[in-house]
């Protein structure tokens, strides 16, 4: 089993090693089998119930057999502005697109990705208006809609395809989904465009870009009329997980498949690393934090969630969790230290710890940096004043100014270490609280 995370972010240098430029581009990979689904979220930014599942189906799911690839954030500046296209319609860019349009790099990235040899069937995730019904039941449930649907552009492929019954596999996948719905009207159906003769704009989408190459293809569409993106997100992951076992692809996963469940992770936004010498959780973060030690130019962000993106605006730096601002980093530039002591060490309740850079300890009741030579360290929060240097101090919770806490429940507060002014790491003190007393 490998686990390959590739793909740049052209935000900040934010980047992981680029493969297909402009696309992130997440492989779960096994060598017992070439078969390869392709999930692609977020070509529409407005779109967040399919996006946020690719994710999902990034950090917490597992591969045991053949192989699957993920898009996550296709249309990230998009997704960031929760825009269906800051530059136009992408999904309209696949058949005919100008030279100069600001889409086209990653319109011919994913084409390449799409047209990949390995690549045995794709998912392309929507978010769609209503709820689709053969026939007119009202402005919600009518034949227009497209929400609750397996979207095919023709019935067959080529007979050579092991998956190019399109038809045949769109109704499995709707009747094993209507077996676990949330709710009774939440039905799904399959929506045959019939692009080749009935739907021109169609003929400008992904999906007939793919299967006009021979490459099976299909549009999951959750509602965007469901009340909750957990509930957009359950429809998606399930018709994921239905296209796996049609596909043979064997999977498991860290959670029960339930509302709630999703709703849980969709709350843990994960961990930002910044040039290696600070981590933050981002998870019950502040809105704002100020002073953030960082370099002037080419700073590195690398965050857990794939959908993670650090965006520059006027002086701060704005943090985002797909289209959700999660927090604003305040920079105070320094000259990063170069010949830093890879650990230092921590009383910790009458305890030595020896902690590696930019990691976090938890306290029960007060902690004490010990002295190191050439080193000084600024406890960001700390009441006490005068002090140059506060390493060698013994310090409790009731010792800091709530203002100054990394966290929304003030139990979290930032150790900054310093060797001749230049900045060496982040330490995360956590102070455990006793709530049964």
């Amino acid at each position: 089993m490998k686990y390959i995370l590739t793909g740049a972010f052209f935000a900040l240098n934010i980047f992981l090693t680029p493969i297909f430029g402009d696309v992130q581009l997440i492989k779960k990979e096994n060598s017992d089998s070439n078969t390869t689904l392709l999930v692609i979220g977020g070509i529409h930014g407005d779109e967040p119930g399919g996006y946020f599942s690719a994710s999902i189906l990034a950090t917490h799911y597992k591969i045991n057999s053949k192989n699957l690839w993920i898009v996550p954030n296709l249309n990230q500046e998009s997704i960031q502005k929760d825009a269906r296209g800051i530059n136009g319609d992408m999904n309209r860019k696949f058949s005919i697109i100008e030279s100069k349009d600001k889409d086209k790099k990653i319109v011919e990235d994913i084409k390449e990705i799409i047209t990949k040899e390995n690549v045995s069937l794709v998912l392309n995730l929507h978010d769609g208006n209503g709820f689709y019904r053969k026939t007119d039941r009202g402005n919600i449930f009518n034949a227009n809609a497209w929400g609750q649907t397996c979207v095919i552009d023709q019935c067959d492929l080529n007979q050579s395809q092991p998956f190019g019954n399109l038809n045949t596999i769109a109704i499995d996948v709707k009747e094993r989904i209507n077996k676990k719905l949330i709710e009774d009207h939440h039905t799904f159906d399959v929506k045959n465009t019939n692009t080749k003769f009935d739907d021109e704009a169609m003929k400008l989408s992904l999906t007939y870009f793919a299967v006009t190459n021979n490459k099976p293809a299909f549009a999951i569409e959750s509602s965007k009329n469901l009340p909750s993106l957990s509930q957009k997100v359950f429809y998606h992951l399930l018709a994921i997980e239905e296209f796996m076992n049609i596909m043979d692809i064997s999977f498991t996963r860290e959670f029960e498949l339930n509302e709630q469940n999703i709703d849980s992770i969709l709350k843990d936004y994960g961990n930002l690393n910044i040039n290696s010498n600070i981590s933050i959780n981002l998870t019950n973060i502040k809105k704002s934090l100020s002073f953030i030690p960082i370099k002037s130019e080419s700073n590195v962000f690398k965050f857990s969630n794939p959908l993670g993106r650090v965006v520059r605006e006027g002086g701060n730096f704005i943090v985002y969790i797909g289209n959700k601002k999660i927090t604003t980093l305040g920079p105070q530039y320094f000259k990063q230290g170069e010949s830093c002591t890879e650990k230092f060490e921590v009383i910790v309740d009458k305890n030595i710890v020896s902690l590696d850079a930019a990691s976090d300890f938890f306290v029960n009741d007060d902690f004490n940096i010990v002295k190191k030579d050439g080193y000084r360290a600024n406890i960001i929060g700390y009441k006490a004043v005068g002090r140059l240097d506060e390493s060698g101090v013994n310090i409790k919770l009731q010792d800091f100014d709530k203002r100054f806490s990394i966290d929304v429940d003030d139990t979290v507060y930032r150790i900054e270490l310093y060797k001749n002014n230049e900045f060496c790491s982040m330490f995360k003190v956590h102070f455990i609280q006793d709530n049964t007393k």
